[in-house]
């Protein structure tokens, strides 16, 4: 059963966080493991022996595969093997059975297979082969303690949705976290964003498009349209917003994660687009799976295969469901189209209307990834130009759009960097903090005062 990280952060998180800055060093990490171990367990009571039996197989692979010995290259093999056979049966052994029984029916239409796919098991994965992988290429010394190592994998802030962490990226801040009052402080100010991000704008836009995804054929075109934009602004809020939050906390904690999120809907292509959305993740598949298979170093056709394989693997990891290839595949010729001719014509556009376009790649993309039903995913489409979908806008459509239209503005502004350059502009001014604690502290207060009225809402990236 999917748990409210939310509950847990604020039951346990001062007492975390008091905890770990008072402890001395020797202490600290492997109070930090304790805690994580916690968290996990508190969602995951059986599958956190899962998570430490992965954590200590691969920091002992660790060792194997360091230094120039000439058998490394097997060890390494055992580790993305071991990982990735983990994936395979628990994510995606479902996918696979239900696949078989469609193709024969009639011997397999009563048989069944389900296996609860543990929570995060794709980022701290992913996280765990980083490592491995890096060790291999000399990147990263093999880590000696298997308390700081477990600590890097498992850490709570960003274990359940990510950001994918890379062990080279934080090797230096597992030994000497920032402890300093900005650190914290900064975090304080993210955390508090992101939550407004998730609480306020994601689970409110959410409300729209439930409602008018549950009328199909109900809607006119353009009620189907605003339900798609309103899960569009859902799923950016929901993500970005844990992301900030993971972000923020790692910054109490004395860690800096990467940035996840760099105002995607304003991208001037599908290319632009992937270096702001989830760049965590696509940082990890550049490294690790596209440049390994040759990049772009070996000619366009290789280079154009290579690009497939990623963006099916991207789509794949979403999820075990077969919309979630089609959706990286959308991406994936989208892409090659933009290397082959397509970026040179954006070029030739003026800003606002390339941003525009690739605005709508997205709107439709999520359209691809929200069903999972191939069935519901056409019949939307088809009344995303009128088929099936009487009129412009039906008037129960109308009055939910009408109601909710100051929050998708709200959403429209807050996904620009608006509100980053005022915050740049304003810095000179002397009050401007204190102004800004202020806004911060109301902003909190409206985040609980929504957790009070709105039901158990999880993170839509839990379930990947």
């Amino acid at each position: 059963m999917v748990f409210s990280s939310l509950t847990f952060l604020f039951a346990f998180l001062p007492v975390t966080l008091l905890g770990y800055r008072l402890l001395p060093k020797k202490l600290r990490i492997g109070f930090l493991l304790l805690v994580s171990l916690i968290f996990y367990a508190w969602g995951e009571p059986l599958y956190v022996f899962l998570m430490i039996g992965s954590i200590l197989a691969n920091w002992l692979i660790g060792f194997k595969v360091a230094g120039d010995g000439p058998r490394r290259k097997p060890w390494l093999v055992l580790s993305v093997a071991l990982n990735l056979s983990l994936l395979l049966v628990f994510k995606y052994t479902g996918l696979l059975w239900d696949t078989v029984r469609g193709l024969f029916p009639a011997p397999l239409s009563d048989r069944t297979v389900a296996i609860r796919l543990p929570i995060g098991i794709s980022f701290f994965t992913f996280q765990i082969m980083s490592y491995v992988i890096d060790v291999y290429r000399g990147k990263a010394k093999a880590q000696k303690s298997p308390i700081v190592f477990g600590a890097y994998v498992s850490m709570f802030p960003q274990l359940i949705a990510g950001p994918i962490v890379r062990y080279v990226d934080i090797e230096e801040q597992l030994d000497k976290p920032d402890l300093s009052l900005e650190s914290f402080s900064r975090g304080v100010g993210l955390f508090v964003v992101g939550m407004g991000k998730k609480v306020l704008l994601a689970n409110g836009v959410a409300v729209l498009w439930r409602e008018l995804s549950a009328m199909p054929g109900e809607t006119g075109v353009l009620g189907a349209w605003a339900g798609l934009l309103a899960y569009t602004f859902q799923i950016y809020f929901d993500f970005s917003g844990y992301s900030d939050m993971a972000c923020g906390l790692g910054r109490m904690l004395g860690f800096r994660f990467v940035e996840n999120f760099h105002y995607p809907y304003v991208a001037e292509s599908v290319t632009d687009f992937w270096r702001r959305w989830h760049i965590s993740l696509s940082t990890w598949f550049r490294e690790y799976v596209y440049i390994p298979l040759g990049g772009n170093r070996r000619g366009l056709r290789r280079q154009i295969v290579n690009l497939l394989i990623v963006w099916m693997l991207t789509g794949l990891w979403h999820g075990a469901s077969w919309n979630f290839l089609l959706w990286g595949l959308y991406y994936g010729v989208l892409l090659i189209l933009e290397k082959l001719f397509l970026g040179k014509v954006l070029q030739k556009l003026p800003k606002v209307l390339r941003q525009l376009l690739t605005f709508l790649v997205a709107v439709l993309g999520w359209g691809i990834f929200y069903f999972t039903d191939f069935g519901a995913l056409g019949a939307f489409f088809a009344s995303l130009v009128g088929v099936g979908n009487p009129g412009l806008i039906t008037a129960k459509a109308w009055a939910w759009v009408l109601g909710y239209l100051p929050l998708l503005l709200l959403c429209a502004l807050a996904s620009t960097p608006l509100g980053a350059n005022l915050n740049r502009r304003l810095e000179t001014w002397k009050a401007w903090p204190w102004v800004r604690l202020a806004l911060g502290a109301i902003l909190f207060l409206l985040c609980l005062g929504a957790l009070a009225s709105q039901s158990y809402n999880p993170f839509i990236y839990f379930r990947f």
